[in-house]
């Protein structure tokens, strides 16, 4: 980690909010700024869920960015409050990341999003990611359509995948971001509880092991997060919640191999993150039609 010079009057610091329509990559990108993972991903739309903050420490700055789920004319209620959760990250900011997937735009989406921009008077830096997917006269194009679409104040081409251009779009927002001191220590890396990762760690491997209907009717739970050993082991029950029975049997899986799947690949994240072996014990439970109750939204964090 770079050493941080927060006694100069030259510091800067300041708050990042990362949109996009589903599927753009924002997780991705924030993962590469912070070159740790505390946002999931999967190749399926709608995988983040909750606002996750992740803190970036340079020389000269510390940027605070928020990653939030993908913005959408959502319909059902678990969609519609993820995408209020969205919304109302776009208030109290100093820099909103606008991130578009170059190949493979959504119209619809992106039209909602410049829509919602026009509400919020905020400096907006257009970030076009997946570059290494597209030839430069279908780049250029898109450079050429969006600067038309909204008073940028900058238009960043990115792999967040790859890291290129990574370097050069933290230069863009740090030229930015108002003078003041950092708002993390210098070892923060995120505000969400090793809990919340956890839970989040087991939820992005139902996406990624299962078929295209599981994962959207799917939520985690963290049962007990304990240590033993002197912390050398981290104990973990956890609850993965479906809406149907046959969901929770395609969960499990024939003679339970599903769901040791999915444990085995999470606890590895989770051990990444915690930097000690962990114990976890997965279970299924079918509560009906959660994504659509007030009560089990609410209780599930949502």
């Amino acid at each position: 980690m770079k050493n941080i010079n927060n006694s100069s009057a030259d510091f800067k610091s300041g708050f990042v909010v990362i949109v996009g329509a589903p599927n753009a990559g924002k997780s991705t990108l924030l993962n590469q700024m912070l070159g740790e993972k505390v946002s999931i991903t999967s190749p399926k739309p709608q995988t983040t869920r909750n606002r996750i903050i992740g803190v970036v420490h340079r020389p000269f700055s510390q940027i605070v960015f928020i990653d939030t789920p993908g913005m959408h004319r959502a319909k059902g209620k678990l969609n519609v409050r993820i995408v209020d959760v969205a919304l109302s990250s776009l208030g109290d900011v100093d820099i909103v990341l606008v991130l578009v997937d170059v190949s493979n735009q959504d119209p619809i989406s992106e039209d909602f999003i410049i829509k919602q921009l026009k509400k919020k008077q905020r400096r907006v830096i257009l970030v076009l990611n997946k570059i290494d997917l597209v030839d430069k006269s279908m780049l250029l194009a898109a450079i050429d359509k969006w600067s038309k679409a909204h008073p940028f104040e900058a238009i960043v081409p990115v792999s967040a995948k790859r890291g290129d251009q990574v370097e050069a779009l933290l230069d863009s927002m740090e030229s930015l971001l108002p003078q003041g001191p950092p708002f993390f220590p210098e070892d923060t890396l995120t505000d969400m509880p090793q809990r919340f990762i956890a839970a989040e760690m087991i939820r992005e491997k139902v996406f990624r092991l299962t078929g295209q209907e599981i994962p959207y009717s799917t939520a985690v739970t963290i049962d007990s997060f304990s240590t033993k050993k002197g912390g050398a082991l981290v104990m973990i029950n956890a609850t993965i919640h479906v809406e149907r029975a046959s969901q929770k049997g395609i969960i499990i899986g024939r003679g339970g191999s599903k769901l040791k799947e999915i444990g085995e690949q999470a606890r590895k994240d989770i051990e990444k993150m915690v930097g000690s072996k962990v114990f976890l014990k997965l279970f299924v439970r079918v509560q009906k039609d959660w994504s659509n109750d007030t009560i089990a939204l609410r209780n599930f964090g949502y």
